[in-house]
């Protein structure tokens, strides 16, 4: 084993975990965005609602994310109208494609994690909110989120790892994220386990480190 190799290249390791880091935090803040409203309406009687919302999450949750990237990143090109339009400039860029399919498959995940807790939430709970007098929004607000985001903490912070881990797709489109540093390394020196090693030792940090925060967070709910 040759350790002066990670050593040499570990400014070039650095940038890859920054763009694993923004890429992951980014794609798990905007699919929260996008989580929360429709695990909440995925149950909604109008049909209208509920079946767009039930179909997207069945397809991201049914395939694999490799696939899902693929789909965004060589099927955009497929169809000339959209490359017609203002959306080609930033499906035309690998990040681009990457965000997007990490944003809408933990959207779809994080969905059903939503759908999960607020089903849980006691039922008098939110009869004495409307005892109360809140109306529908308030009770969402003050009660059923809050004691869903306690019980969802977990099953979320899972999500955040598999996210972590499944990551490792976006060097397949180009992008030098861990991955991807990884194996620029290993062209160079031809040493693949020094340089996936360090990749490893790289996805282990992020995920202790969400594992602690969340164990902190959880704790804070208990004081």
């Amino acid at each position: 084993m040759d350790f002066s190799i990670i050593i040499n290249e570990y400014p070039f390791y650095l940038s890859g975990l920054w763009t694993t880091t923004w890429l992951v935090a980014t794609s798990l803040l905007i699919g929260l965005l996008i989580a929360i409203p429709a695990g909440l309406l995925q149950d909604h009687s109008w049909w209208i609602i509920k079946w767009p919302i039930r179909a997207y999450m069945y397809f991201f949750r049914g395939s694999p994310l490799l696939v899902q990237l693929f789909l965004i990143y060589y099927g955009a090109a497929q169809f000339e109208s959209l490359r017609e339009t203002w959306a080609w400039e930033f499906l035309q860029e690998a990040w681009f494609c990457a965000l997007l399919a990490f944003t809408l498959n933990t959207g779809a995940y994080t969905a059903e994690i939503v759908r999960g807790v607020v089903a849980t939430v006691p039922e008098g709970e939110v009869e004495a909110a409307k005892a109360y007098g809140m109306n529908r929004w308030k009770t969402l607000k003050r009660i059923i989120l809050p004691n869903a985001l306690r019980r969802a903490l977990p099953a979320y912070s899972n999500e955040i790892i598999f996210m972590i881990h499944g990551s490792a797709v976006a060097g397949i489109v180009t992008i030098v994220d861990i991955t991807g540093a990884a194996r620029v390394v290993n062209a160079r020196y031809y040493a693949p386990f020094e340089a996936y090693l360090a990749a490893a030792l790289l996805y282990m940090c992020l995920t202790f480190t969400v594992i602690y925060l969340f164990k902190l967070w959880e704790k804070s709910y208990q004081h």
